[in-house]
């Protein structure tokens, strides 16, 4: 992926907690930022969301068989 520099100007305080949760983390604080644009943007819950769906498929018969219309019925009839 290409990268685009930007420049931003931030007040002392904000740059220092910037700079201490990356080196707690173990990351630069380039990667910090674009990690926090990444999640406030919804490109990690996204692809959260697309890996469970993803086991979900895969493990689909063994929770059919482990939780299956036995239970869904004992569930609907809790409501």
């Amino acid at each position: 992926m290409a990268k685009t520099q930007l420049n931003v100007r931030v007040d002392e305080g904000t740059a220092r907690a910037a700079r201490e949760r990356a080196l707690e983390r173990g990351m630069s604080v380039n990667r910090y930022i674009e990690e926090l644009v990444r999640q406030d943007t919804g490109e990690v819950g996204h692809t959260f969301v697309e890996a469970a769906a993803d086991f979900m498929k895969q493990y689909e018969n063994v929770f059919a068989e482990e939780f299956g219309a036995d239970r869904e019925g004992t569930r609907e009839g809790r409501r």
